[in-house]
């Protein structure tokens, strides 16, 4: 299941495979491979997905560990509740550093 928490980490991002296979140095048609789950991506490159997409490795394999537990669409309202959460906490530190100053 990493193979399609991946994609849907791209797909969520709004990216399309060559601009993500450009912005984590690999090739598209190996970022397809790994996607299609033909090939298991390495350590290093799930750090990229971490630099790239701002989710840690960790919450990525939580992710996919928990993708064939619960239905298609509960595992999307878990994952676009984390993303909201996230963006929460950024305008919030936003908010405090504005008034902070």
């Amino acid at each position: 299941m990493l193979n399609e928490a991946l994609r849907l980490i791209r797909v969520y991002h709004d990216m399309k495979q060559n601009e993500a296979a450009e912005r984590l140095g690999i090739s598209k048609s190996y970022l397809s491979e790994i996607e299609k789950g033909h090939k298991e991506p390495s350590l290093d490159l799930l750090r990229k997905y971490e630099v790239c997409f701002g989710i840690p490795v960790s919450s990525i394999m939580f992710f996919a560990e928990n993708m064939g537990k619960a239905p298609t669409r509960e595992r999307a309202r878990t994952f676009v509740a984390s993303k909201i959460i996230k963006l929460m906490q950024f305008l919030e530190d936003r908010t405090e550093s504005v008034h902070a100053d």
